[in-house]
């Protein structure tokens, strides 16, 4: 199983960042370790090594099927499931790596930076770039999105990682954040809906 994910893929988060309103040209693409995958309401422990992990709440979407170069108006076939994930980023560390100008790995890739909530088929929604999803900690609301606000829509992010990776049953797909990033704290109890439906709940030690 393979882990992708997508940077930079709402403009408000990308203005959070940087301070600029931009879209890169093309789709941001890192992968994430298979031990990054947090599942099955495990608990996210933060890591020692790093002053602030942040929370990136994002929608994500499960591949179906074997796949390379999908043209981008057949890319619905090769996905069957989406739920809500959380993109944990050691903030501090991304921004060191960047400055440098060294890949982003140690800081988005490491165990348990990819939690993620239970499949809902897609045929539960009406469309794929409509969906609402949201992140609660300790009940609150921290983040809401929605994916109509996407740079690079489902389709062609599927299409656009085809060309380089082929795409098995089973890879996933981090589709990017939406603004209002946050750290997350020990003892914070998290959680994450799609539309109202709670997919996602987990501790954080």
């Amino acid at each position: 199983m393979k882990i992708f994910a997508i940077g930079m893929n709402y403009l408000l988060h990308n203005k959070e960042l940087d301070g600029t309103l931009y879209k890169t040209e093309e789709p941001v693409v890192f992968t994430k370790a298979d031990s990054a995958l947090l599942k099955d309401h495990k608990p996210f422990f933060i890591p020692d090594w790093s002053k602030q992990v942040d929370y990136e709440t994002e929608l994500v979407v499960r591949i179906c099927r074997l796949g390379k170069s999908i043209p981008e108006r057949f890319a619905h076939r090769y996905y069957d499931a989406v739920t809500v994930g959380v993109d944990f980023t050691a903030r501090d560390i991304q921004r060191k790596l960047r400055a440098a100008g060294q890949p982003w790995e140690l800081s988005k890739g490491f165990d348990g930076s990819a939690a993620i909530g239970e499949w809902v088929g897609v045929e539960k929604f009406r469309d794929i770039q409509a969906i609402h999803f949201r992140l609660d900690i300790n009940g609150s609301t921290v983040q809401e999105g929605c994916t109509s606000d996407m740079l690079f829509k489902v389709d062609y992010l599927v299409s656009y990682i085809s060309r380089f990776f082929t795409l098995k049953t089973g890879d996933i797909i981090y589709t990017g954040t939406p603004a209002g990033v946050g750290p997350v704290h020990i003892d914070d109890h998290i959680t994450g809906f799609l539309e109202d439906r709670k997919v996602l709940e987990f501790n954080c030690k």
